[in-house]
C-alpha cells in the first residue's frame, strides 16, 4: 500500500475495512493524539487508554465513518471530547472516594475499633470469590492487574460492552455488601 495516500483516500479504504489503511492512519496520528491527551490529563496511562479507545471506536465505525475535513481535525476533536469525559470520570471517582472516606471516618468510633481493614479486605475477597466466574475474572483484571477495558476484552476474548456489563454487575453486587466503604476498599484491593 502506498504511504503517500491523502486522508480522503485513506478514509475510503478504511470504509472498505482495509486493515492496512487503518494501520497507516494509526501510525500517522497516534503520537500526536497521545501527546495532546497526556498534556491535558497529565497522566500517561489515562492518555494511552483514551487514545486506544478512540482508535478502537474508529475501527468499529469504519464502515459508516465519513471524514469531513482531515484525520488531524477528526482526532483533535475526538481527543478533546475523550479528555473531557475522562476528567469527568476522574472527578466522579475522586468525589466518590472522598464520600467513602468521609463515611468511614464519620462511622461510630466503637465500630471502627471492632472492624479493622484486614477484616474488610477478607470480607471483600470472599464477596469477590462469590461473583460468577467471568464477572470475577473481569473484576480481578481491572482492579488487581489495572487492565483497561480494552485489554480485558482482548485477554478474555469478549466485547468491551460485555466487560462493562461484568464490571457494573460486580460493583453493584459489592456495593450492596459494603455500601459507601466500597470505593475505599477497592483502593486497597
Amino acid at each position: 500500500m502506498r504511504t503517500d495516500l491523502i486522508d480522503s483516500e485513506l478514509a475510503v479504504l478504511l470504509a472498505q475495512s482495509s486493515e492496512r489503511a487503518f494501520r497507516e492512519i494509526y501510525e500517522r496520528n497516534w503520537k500526536l493524539c497521545f501527546l495532546s491527551a497526556r498534556k491535558r490529563l497529565n497522566n500517561e496511562a489515562e492518555a494511552e487508554e483514551i487514545v486506544q479507545d478512540i482508535f478502537c471506536k474508529l475501527w468499529r465505525r469504519r464502515t459508516s465513518f465519513t471524514l469531513t475535513r482531515s484525520f488531524e481535525n477528526y482526532f483533535a476533536v475526538a481527543v478533546k471530547f475523550e479528555v473531557i469525559n475522562q476528567l469527568a470520570r476522574r472527578s466522579r471517582r475522586e468525589s466518590y472516594e472522598r464520600q467513602a472516606a468521609s463515611a468511614y471516618v464519620d462511622a461510630d468510633s466503637s465500630m471502627q475499633e471492632t472492624i479493622d481493614l484486614q477484616d474488610l479486605k477478607t470480607q471483600l475477597q470472599a464477596s469477590i470469590n462469590r461473583l460468577p466466574d467471568k464477572c470475577r475474572a473481569v473484576f480481578r483484571l481491572r482492579y488487581e492487574k489495572n487492565y483497561s477495558q480494552l485489554q480485558i476484552a482482548e485477554t478474555l476474548h469478549i466485547s468491551e460492552k460485555t466487560v462493562e456489563a461484568h464490571l457494573s454487575k460486580a460493583r453493584k453486587t459489592l456495593k450492596a455488601n459494603f455500601g459507601a466503604a466500597l470505593g475505599m476498599l477497592i483502593c486497597f484491593f
